[in-house]
Order: C-alpha cells, then structure tokens, then sequence
C-alpha cells in the first residue's frame, strides 16, 4: 500500500526533511504519525499523495513510484486515496450535501449517480439529517463528518487524516476517531498523522514517530509485513 524505503528529501531553502526514512503500510491497516512540529510528518504526507518526489530512495503507492509516475497519471493515483485536513476545506458557500456532490462532479460521475452517493456517505458518517444545512450551520466536528464522507467518495484504498482532530474539542475527537476507526475495519487502510499523544495512547494502532526527519520508533517494525500484490 505505501512503501517507503531509505527515503531523503531535501529542500533547497530549508535543508533536509527526511533523513533515510523506511517503513511500510500494509492493505487495511491504521497507523498513528507522530512527531513534534518540524518533524517530517507533512513532508511525509506530501510524498504519498506525489504532491513531491523524493530526493533520494523510493516511494511507492499502492504499487506505482514516485519516479515513474508521470504527472498526468498523478490526479487518478489519489482518487484511489481519501484526504481529510485539520481545517475541513469545505465550500462555504454550498450545503453539506453540495460539498460531497461537489467531488464526484469534478470526477465525472454520472450525474443520476450522484444524489444517491451522497445520502448514503452522509448516512454513513452520522450527519443524514444534516444534508441541507452550511459548514456555519454545523460544529466543527460535524463539518470534519462532511469533509470525511467527501473525502470517502471514490471508496479510496487509503484514507490519510492530517490532523484531523486537530482544531475539535475532545467530545468531538472522540467522535471522529470512532468514524475513522469504522472505515478502517470496513477494509480502509488510513495513516493519521496526529499531535494528540493522548489518542495515540489509548489505541493499540500501529505508532510511526518522526524526529528531526528520521524515523526513531516504528510499533510495527518487528512485525514481517504481509504479502503485497501490485496493483
């Protein structure tokens, strides 16, 4: 699913922020990233989602490199992935409803496809009475439920949540992790890079920690990952 191996990536202006960086993320698995602020975390999130490649070693995602991939090739490549931000990035100006309609139109989905899409992902993530109402209508944790079921849109192989909980009290973290705790035993596999060491310690997920760009404690590690087919 995600392969990371003896990774560097540096920057020209800040110098480097991966320092030989190794690790994988099976199919279906949850893992915690974690790290102080400057430790890699988003730099990290960057290469999965090739919004950058890598200065040296090799990323792969769901079987296809960094460096093969060609840009046009990228847009499809994260269909396949559902991202979820601290900030929710919801159109203001559109209902919830909207908001998750919105993603499957810029995708070309039949248009009669659409609405019934759009019932079941908000059903799905707890807000069916809420289709109708504006991200200044809902509470933060209720906007974060819309961002979550846009993001589920396309049934993504991955979910990655960059601080997800970031900007939500703890009744409403609560919540939001319980939702993605749900999508990842329904066959998701999500890496959820995250501040809240508290949250990281009542789980038992996988804890992938990053300081000053290496690695310096991966929960997993011992365990041999399980085969991987290419696709």
């Amino acid at each position: 699913m995600i392969r990371f191996t003896h990774v560097t990536k540096e920057y020209p202006r800040t110098g480097t922020a991966l320092n030989d960086v190794t690790f994988r993320v099976n199919k279906g698995e949850f893992a915690f990233l974690t790290g102080p602020s400057g430790a890699g975390k988003s730099t990290i999130l960057r290469l999965v989602l090739m919004e950058d490649t890598p200065t040296s070693g090799e990323v792969r995602v769901s079987g296809i490199g960094a460096t093969e991939i060609r840009r046009r090739e990228v847009p499809l490549l994260r269909r396949k992935l559902g991202v979820v931000f601290q900030d929710f990035r919801l159109l203001e100006d559109r209902t919830a409803e909207e908001n998750v309609a919105f993603a499957l139109e810029v995708t070309g989905s039949e248009r009669d496809t659409i609405a019934p899409r759009v019932s079941r992902l908000l059903t799905q993530v707890g807000l069916a009475a809420k289709g109708t109402s504006y991200p200044r209508e809902l509470s933060g944790g209720e906007q974060q439920r819309v961002a979550i079921a846009r993001a589920l849109v396309h049934d993504p192989m991955l979910l990655i949540a960059d601080e997800p909980t970031g900007n939500l009290d703890e009744r409403a973290t609560r919540g939001i992790f319980q939702l993605l705790k749900e999508i990842n035993s329904a066959g998701t596999a999500v890496m959820m890079a995250t501040h809240n060491l508290e949250l990281v310690r009542r789980s038992n997920y996988r804890v992938i920690e990053l300081n000053r760009g290496q690695l310096v404690f991966d929960s997993g590690a011992a365990a041999p990952p399980a085969p991987e087919a290419e696709s």
